[in-house]
């Protein structure tokens, strides 16, 4: 049996209030494309397939457009989707009958009978190879809240921390689906794992991920996945990577940059061979860019060279939906209040859209930066005082008296 892991789509995201639906539909039709090539039997989404609870009508009909094309080009495929942190559990899941008629699961939260307990039942996915016949059981669970565990019997805390009742009551909620799969499974079946988390160790990608932090606690041990998983397809992080350097642990990350610190970096999904209920080959298909994303200059400079490199830019002629994102890096000695005019004439008629100016400050504070201050000594500070203070430690030099007019003006047309 062959499938696919994917995760963290963020349909509708902007980057820098450019919209992405042009990327976005480029990915889905590339996978499309790698379904059919690959003659895969599943595909795995393992949450934030939209950017926000809220997501636009584009967005949304760009997912369902490709469940359906999904289905219409490989009709035995079956589909499993969960929520991420990202996405709001019930919206997600509203379309649910009418997706599982054309072989797509959609999980969005954890459902409870009447006498309080969860329907593990649910969360039991199989899955079929291109023969019909069931090669797998998929435990599919969605990002959990507190609300949405059970609490585990007195010492039987799994993996988790002592005295943390949340990890607790994950390691206990897999357990118990675990559980249910192993009664399920045959000889030869595979039992795979999807959850939407941060692991222990997982490298996240700079200025794009949201932390998920549940009363303090925020990492999740590899040993809540028991021996019995062949596979565990994992979203929330943006960079691939195996946890717990186990192979068949994986985050397969997010399918496009979703920040300039993810330039350099090539994104992938993930194809998992199954065979005698052992993941037997796990291969990174990597993804194609429609959009590239500069950096210019590659370190921040002094404004001057930054100009000259811009200026020097030679690009493609392409229509504005294709056109390259664009971070300039500056390194600024003093505030330079017609930078962005500056910058936006030396790239004049060049087919680029600026996205980002990322001024960085040459003056760095010593070890002799004045102490914190105390809450009574806050207290007695003006608004002022604090500007004064702060251009001081950044630009280690005293504010300029044009400047503290503009502020005072500032505030008082605020007051």
């Amino acid at each position: 049996m062959r499938l696919l892991h994917t995760s963290d789509w963020h349909l509708g995201q902007t980057l820098h209030n450019y919209e992405r639906t042009y990327e976005h539909q480029c990915f889905l039709d590339w996978l499309l494309d790698t379904i059919v090539a690959e003659q895969a039997d599943a595909l795995l989404i393992a949450g934030d397939v939209f950017d926000n609870a809220n997501p636009s009508a584009q967005a949304q009909k760009q997912l369902y457009r490709f469940l359906q094309q999904a289905r219409q080009r490989a009709p035995r495929l079956d589909i499993v989707l969960i929520a991420g942190n990202h996405d709001s559990p019930g919206r997600i899941e509203a379309p649910g009958p009418l997706l599982e008629a054309h072989g797509t699961s959609v999980i969005g939260h954890i459902n409870r009978r009447d006498d309080g307990s969860i329907d593990i039942e649910r969360l039991l996915v199989p899955l079929t190879d291109r023969h019909g016949a069931v090669a797998a059981w998929c435990l599919a669970i969605p990002f959990l809240r507190p609300g949405d565990l059970p609490r585990p019997a007195a010492g039987d805390a799994g993996s988790a921390p002592a005295g943390d009742p949340y990890l607790a009551g994950i390691a206990e909620l897999y357990r118990q689906a675990s559980a249910l799969a192993a009664e399920r499974r045959q000889d030869g079946q595979a039992i795979l794992a999807m959850g939407h988390c941060h692991m222990v160790d997982g490298q996240a990608s700079l200025e794009s991920e949201r932390r998920i932090v549940i009363g303090g606690t925020e990492a999740l041990p590899a040993a809540i996945f028991d021996d019995t998983i062949a596979y565990a397809a994992l979203g929330h992080l943006h960079l691939a990577q195996r946890v717990g350097q186990k192979e068949h642990l994986r985050y397969c990350g997010s399918p496009l940059p979703l920040s300039f610190a993810e330039t350099g970096y090539r994104h992938q999904i993930v194809r998992v061979d199954l065979a005698g209920g052992v993941a037997s080959e796990i291969t990174a298909l990597p993804v194609p860019r429609a959009v590239q994303l500069l950096r210019v200059p590659a370190a921040p400079a002094p404004i001057e060279e930054a100009l000259a490199a811009l200026a020097a830019l030679e690009l493609p002629a392409l229509p504005p939906h294709a056109q390259p994102y664009l971070e300039v890096r500056v390194l600024l000695e003093a505030p330079e209040p017609g930078l962005r005019a500056r910058i936006e004439a030396a790239l004049a008629g060049k087919p680029v859209r600026l996205a980002k100016i990322e001024p960085t400050r040459r003056h760095e504070g010593g070890a002799d930066t004045d102490p914190a201050f105390s809450l009574d000594q806050l207290a007695q500070l003006h608004p002022d005082d604090i500007f004064r203070r702060l251009y001081e430690q950044r630009y280690g030099a005293a504010a300029p008296h044009d400047q503290l007019t503009a502020f005072a003006e500032l505030m008082v047309g605020d007051a």
